[in-house]
């Protein structure tokens, strides 16, 4: 996955009610009960059918942390599905996002202004419509370089131009060199 989703993805945890489940056993036999099968969770984790087996009986207590990395993340990618959605509904309605970045912005301006491509440290409020190509862009596939448009959008309409009322000959703003990125919705 690339920045942007993954920052989707982290935002999205931290609206959990409850907390996912912790111990190997526990863990496991969430992911069966979701996937359907010992077979699908293997595939999902990277072991044996026979691996997911002895941990869900409990034969195994810990998993190689490799594994154990995977089983971690496949469960909270998959924790409590409608409360990430509502969030994301209200987000994408009325509350918008707010992406808080340190990365390299270079854009395309009028002669005899500065656009430089520098390394800016900057946390912008984006507005619902944002948030909300932003999610249906990620939901139907969008690749990392198609949502760092969206949010480079968003930070040319939001702080460069200051909603119309400053730098409009400024076009074309570009996000690349992400040092980090995190999304609150």
């Amino acid at each position: 996955m690339g920045e942007i989703t993954d920052a989707i993805e982290r935002a999205g945890q931290q609206h959990f009610t409850r907390r996912p489940p912790v111990t190997l056993k526990g863990q496991i036999g969430f992911l069966i009960r979701r996937l359907g099968s010992a077979k699908a969770v293997a595939a999902e984790i990277g072991v044996t059918a026979d691996s997911v087996n002895r941990y869900r009986r409990g034969a195994r207590k810990h998993a190689r942390p490799d594994v154990a990395a995977r089983i971690h993340g496949a469960v909270t990618s998959r924790w409590q599905p409608q409360v990430r959605q509502r969030r994301q509904r209200q987000a994408a309605t009325t509350g918008g996002i707010t992406v808080e970045t340190r990365a390299r912005f270079g854009y395309t301006a009028p002669i005899g202004t500065s656009d430089d491509n520098r390394l800016r440290r900057l946390t912008v409020h984006l507005p619902p419509a944002y948030a909300q190509r932003l999610f249906n862009a990620r939901d139907t596939g969008a690749d990392d370089r198609e949502l760092r448009a969206i949010v480079a959008d968003g930070f040319k309409d939001v702080y460069f131009q200051d909603g119309g009322t400053r730098a409009i000959g400024l076009s074309d703003v570009q996000l690349t060199d992400i040092d980090y990125l995190d999304l609150d919705y």
